[in-house]
């Protein structure tokens, strides 16, 4: 079928809107799937900027529960009384308010030893050196109880943290007299007196 002139003129412009409509169609969807794609990306970065939000707020919590969890166990050691020099004036006043409460037959006798550094931790700004003074004590006692009694109490004090390294019970051999109370027991103990000195605080 042949069409006229006339007929192509007609035509002609349909088929150049059509064609105009065509390429308009094209560009559209061209332009909706960079769309898609530049919302895709900018949802990836966006995904992947929200994880490392989190993952920064996780290791903020993290580091807080840490720093909380440090301040707790350096109040409770404050609290103790172990942070610092050593307090050998406080263990002596220990000494005697413990026989006086307890009422034990004689006055502890004690020594002692030198200072010595038994660990230290580096840390920012100054180390946190532990130290131990051994000392030997020697009780007279009735029975058993007193030198738990005694070890107890002597724990309960503070100034230092008191850790038993030995005991010892020996019979005294001395019969019971109806006047006065005789020691039965003689209780030997060797026990460290434990501080904490942390170099890095503020003085």
């Amino acid at each position: 079928m042949k069409l006229t002139r006339d007929e192509l003129k007609r035509l002609a412009l349909p088929v150049v809107i059509g064609l105009a409509l065509a390429a308009a169609g094209a560009a559209l969807i061209w332009s909706a799937g960079a769309t898609r794609l530049a919302a895709s990306r900018a949802l990836a970065a966006a995904q992947a900027e929200r994880k490392q939000a989190v993952e920064r707020l996780n290791r903020i919590s993290d580091e807080e529960r840490e720093v909380s969890d440090k301040l707790a166990f350096y109040q409770r050691l404050k609290s103790l009384h172990i942070l610092g020099e050593e307090q050998r004036l406080e263990w002596a006043d220990a000494m005697t308010r413990i026989r006086a409460e307890r009422e034990l037959l004689e006055y502890p006798k004690y020594v002692v030893e030198r200072q010595k550094l038994i660990h230290s931790y580096p840390a920012k700004p100054g180390s946190v050196d532990f130290f131990a003074s051994t000392m030997k004590v020697n009780l007279a006692l009735l029975h058993e109880q007193d030198l738990l009694r005694f070890l107890s109490d002597l724990r309960a004090s503070g100034y230092a943290y008191y850790s038993v390294r030995k005991c010892g019970l020996t019979r005294t051999g001395q019969a019971a007299s109806g006047t006065t109370m005789t020691p039965r027991l003689r209780g030997e103990c060797e026990i460290d007196l434990i501080t904490v000195l942390d170099r890095g605080a503020k003085r």
